[in-house]
């Protein structure tokens, strides 16, 4: 597939360009002095490839110059004539006030012109853009390029000065890796199946990793073994069973015996022994209270003394003495029974306060009791039993959402491990692949040796493209220019280098695939800058060699860029220039108005 006609329905302000089968020059003069050292000319060179985009389909764009200047471009049609494998050609029409519709026609010959064509004479007329570029990619038949479209690497085709940046990732690329680097390997060689398999199975194995965690959150302190939830549902619904058993017959008798039972032989009993001990204690502490009471010492010395004399008795002396000591030992004794007597007491009021206590709440219990069996509203027992029974079906809802998340989460688990091992056997398999594509006979090792033939030819030096699995199996495309000795050095780290790396890299990749249905045309914008003279006659030289062998190559440039002198090998033949662009006025650009 070949560029053949790019033209538009205002040839005055739009000139046709026809593309020829070798090299292809836009080429800018700059005529006035002022302009000379000016780094940008606002010609229209690099928007020839834009235009080139827009008509293989490129998608809407608010940002795309056309449509961000409506005013001016909104009556365009343009048209893209494109030569096919087979001889024939295809004329796609897209104008920009109807952009989402595209239009195809088939013919014979070159040249042709349909601005005129009516609406019956296409054979696919206003299409939708999806199916557009359904019908588009069948028409091109890249099918090298499957399982790819024919827009995936259209990048590689059509290199702006945005995309010199990077030889392997271009602007467009913008997304992760997955993205672009499938493609990349498929069209070096690799096997690209793998590798989009294992950016599938890693994007798999991540979202299954977050839903996992969302659920052990949604789970937070709950259960987490299955089998226990599995013995809880079970006696939750057989409690719920009985209930409901009990609702259905509206009969209270099996819980009023529950209940009798419970309070006869239960409360009742434990009533009667609290009453008991409170008994016991009671008593005992009556008579500690009376021993406390009869240990006061009545004898006072000092009044038997008074009431001898009155009596002419004599009392004082030894014998008041003796009386005083026998009070004072007796006092002592006394003292240390009733410390032992009140602590005691102590105890048994503790013990009676925690008797009450129980004895309250045993006897609230009793009651409610004895209000559910001696209730007259049958009712009320009815609305105690469903009540009871939506508590226990709840706790059955809230068991089975707990259920299904722990299955969920066994099924993650095990999809987990499986998607674990399958990355890690893909991974495997893409290191044994690569291993088998640096074979001499492959397509990679046939893409690498024009690679560096080509950038050896233009600056004396070699260049590697070395592909190789990163740490975390992934592939990684590296473009290198070795020094004298053959080692990797830091020359392709400037602009200049870089630039012709990308060159090198995009034309070794169409001519190794010349034999398959694969495009033919590339377009690089501003092919010379930065080169010294020398190297850019050797650039323009191999350019040349590659499109006596095939290609198509589109190039653009400043007349200035091209090396002095007047060497055959550097003299631009007029069959080449295809168009020819300069600053002399509004004429000269490649829409002939002013600047936008």
């Amino acid at each position: 597939m070949k560029l053949s006609k790019l033209y538009s329905n205002k040839p005055v302000v739009f000139r046709p360009i026809t593309f020829v089968t070798g090299v292809n020059v836009v080429l800018g003069e700059i005529r006035l002095p002022e302009n000379q050292n000016k780094d940008t000319h606002n010609l229209g060179k690099s928007t020839v490839g834009r235009l080139l985009d827009f008509m293989l389909l490129a998608g809407r764009d608010p940002k795309f110059f056309l449509l961000k200047h409506s005013n001016l471009f909104n009556d365009f049609v343009f048209f893209l004539e494109i030569q096919l494998f087979d001889g024939t050609f295809v004329t796609i029409r897209r104008s920009v006030a109807e952009v989402t519709k595209i239009s195809f026609k088939k013919h014979e010959t070159a040249g042709q012109d349909y601005n005129r064509l009516p609406e019956s004479g296409w054979d696919h007329s206003s299409v939708a853009f999806d199916r557009s570029k359904e019908i588009l990619d069948g028409l091109l038949d890249w099918r090298s390029l499957k399982p790819y479209d024919f827009r995936k690497g259209l990048g590689y085709q059509l290199r702006s000065q945005d995309d010199y940046r990077d030889v392997f990732q271009l602007r467009r690329f913008a997304g992760g890796h997955a993205d672009w680097k499938p493609y990349l390997a498929h069209v070096l060689g690799f096997n690209s199946e793998l590798i989009s398999k294992r950016y599938e199975k890693e994007k798999r194995l991540k979202e299954r990793k977050a839903t996992a965690q969302t659920l052990k959150h949604e789970l937070g302190d709950s259960v987490d073994d299955i089998s226990k939830v599995d013995g809880l549902l079970l006696l939750k619904r057989q409690e719920v069973e009985k209930k409901q058993i009990l609702l259905d017959a509206f009969d209270f008798r099996n819980r009023d015996r529950q209940a009798n039972k419970q309070l006869v032989d239960e409360l009742d009993e434990q009533i009667a022994a609290l009453n008991s001990k409170r008994y016991s204690l009671t008593q005992s502490r009556k008579k500690i209270v009376a021993s406390l009471e009869e240990d006061a010492i009545m004898f006072n010395p000092d009044e038997a003394a008074k009431l001898f004399q009155e009596a002419g008795i004599l009392f004082h002396g030894q014998i008041k003495r003796d009386y005083e000591q026998l009070i004072a030992f007796n006092r002592a004794i006394t003292d240390e029974r009733r410390q032992y007597l009140i602590e005691e007491r102590n105890d048994i009021d503790t013990d009676l306060k925690r008797i009450t206590a129980e004895l309250n709440s045993l006897g609230k219990l009793r009651s409610e009791t004895l209000s559910f069996l001696t209730s007259a509203d049958v009712f009320a027992k009815y609305k105690r039993a469903s009540d009871e029974l939506a508590t226990l079906k709840a706790e059955i809802l809230d068991l089975n959402r707990q259920r299904d998340l722990l299955l969920r989460l066994q099924l993650l688990a095990t999809e987990i491990r499986r998607l674990s091992d399958e990355i890690a056997q893909l991974r495997q398999e893409i290191d044994a692949d690569v291993n088998n594509q640096h074979n001499p006979d492959t397509l990679f090792s046939r893409i690498r040796l024009l690679f560096n033939e080509i950038v050896e030819e233009v600056i004396d030096r070699k260049a590697i493209l070395s592909v190789h699995t990163n740490k975390e199996g992934h592939l990684e495309f590296k473009a290198e220019i070795l020094d004298e000795s053959g080692n990797s050095s830091s020359a392709d780290a400037g602009f200049t280098y870089r630039k012709l790396l990308c060159i090198a890299f995009d034309l070794a990749v169409l001519r190794c695939h010349l034999e398959d249905k694969f495009p033919r045309f590339v377009f690089h914008d501003g092919v010379f800058e930065s080169l010294d003279p020398r190297k850019k006659v050797k650039l323009l030289g191999e350019i040349r060699r590659l499109a006596n062998e095939g290609l198509q190559p589109v190039i653009t440039l400043i007349d200035a860029e091209l090396p002095s002198g007047d060497a055959e090998t550097v003299k631009l033949e007029d069959a080449e220039i295809i168009l020819t662009l300069h600053d002399e006025g509004d004429d000269g650009r490649l829409f002939r108005m002013p600047p936008w």
